[in-house]
């Protein structure tokens, strides 16, 4: 009993840690000025901010299992259900802006599912990004959570 309240405590733990990594975007960049009069114009319309986008990225992310879990991931923004295993979502992705350069981390924290012991431990858990695999956590046997950072 004590093993499976560590276990948990830590799957909450880092989905306490992982819920603070990406998030929201948010513009929170200055306004700008108008041109003066008869100035060279910067080629955008007046008053946009333009975004540099990258490719669109197909990510898919899987939880294995039977029965219910509580499933937390992170793509677009943070999500924290309780889900119907097995579990897929699938979100398509565009890094912009500063995220081009530095990437952005995509994640799924699998709740704990019976194991053939009845021992609770975490469901297996996969990230997809265009087809291929990119992370799991060995079929459950690894307590850590399936991570990747998405780059252009």
């Amino acid at each position: 009993m004590r093993k499976t309240a560590t276990l948990t405590i830590s799957l909450l733990a880092a989905a306490a840690l992982l819920t603070g990594c990406g998030g929201e975007k948010k513009d929170a960049g200055p306004a700008k000025e108008p041109a003066a009069p008869g100035a060279p114009s910067s080629g955008g319309a007046k008053g946009s901010t333009a975004k540099k986008k990258g490719v669109p990225h197909e990510v898919v992310f899987e939880v294995g299992g039977s029965g219910a879990a509580q499933v937390m991931w992170n793509g677009n923004s943070n999500h924290f259900d309780q889900v119907t295993l097995p579990w897929t979502k699938t979100e398509s992705m565009q890094l912009v802006d500063a995220e081009l350069k530095v990437g952005i981390t995509v994640s799924v924290v699998p709740g704990s599912v019976k194991g053939a012991d009845g021992m609770l431990v975490p469901a297996p858990c996969t990230i997809k990004v265009d087809g291929k695999q990119v992370a799991d956590n060995q079929g459950g046997k690894s307590a850590a959570p399936c991570a990747y950072k998405l780059t252009d």
